[in-house]
């Protein structure tokens, strides 16, 4: 943001200074120092600030400000020495790239697997589908075993617990006398 000095007040022999911001026309590109230029606002709420009645018309009537040679957009269109106006970009920092330890591993850890030939971690990785196979073979074996201990022992505490069913007696239906 430009500022421009619009007012120098002393007060007590100290000097205070207020900023007020310089505008820029919507039409020339001009700066408009504080106290001058007109405000237009329209319906769809958009400000339009105008140096003097020659931009406000000729925004009115449709103007390019690009096709008009005495303002800032034609100029800049046409190269016509404003490069001193226009902001200087800044050089950026290039990234370097930096190799450092992730989590427990380090670098080297690092370096040495990623050189590694493809056929070494695919046999290393067959290798370790097949422990893994492996185990899961392991573990069901043991769970059939347990299974098979359970059910042995659940079908002999029934056995032991059944005794000899009595027979039900029938009974024979009630007669009233009433139907």
């Amino acid at each position: 943001m430009k500022y421009a000095f619009s007012s120098i007040y002393f007060f007590h022999n100290v000097q205070i200074v207020y900023k007020r911001r310089t505008e820029t026309c919507v039409f020339s590109g001009y700066k408009i120092y504080p106290g001058h230029g007109k405000r237009s606002v329209r319906a769809d709420g958009k400000v339009n600030i105008f140096i003097n009645k020659k931009c406000e018309r000729s925004l009115k009537m449709r103007r390019n400000p690009r096709d008009i040679a005495w303002t800032i957009p034609y100029r800049r269109k046409h190269k016509k020495g404003v490069q001193a106006e226009e902001v200087v970009k800044r050089k950026v920092k290039k990234v370097q790239k930096f190799q450092r330890a992730i989590g427990t591993h380090s670098v080297a850890d690092i370096l040495a697997k990623r050189n590694q030939k493809p056929e070494f971690r695919r046999a290393q990785r067959e290798q370790a589908v097949k422990a893994a196979k492996e185990k899961t073979r392991e573990q069901k074996a043991v769970k059939k075993a347990e299974k098979l201990k359970t059910t042995q022992k659940v079908s002999a505490a029934a056995a032991s617990k059944q005794k000899a069913a009595k027979p039900v007696k029938t009974q024979a239906p009630r007669v009233t006398g009433r139907r």
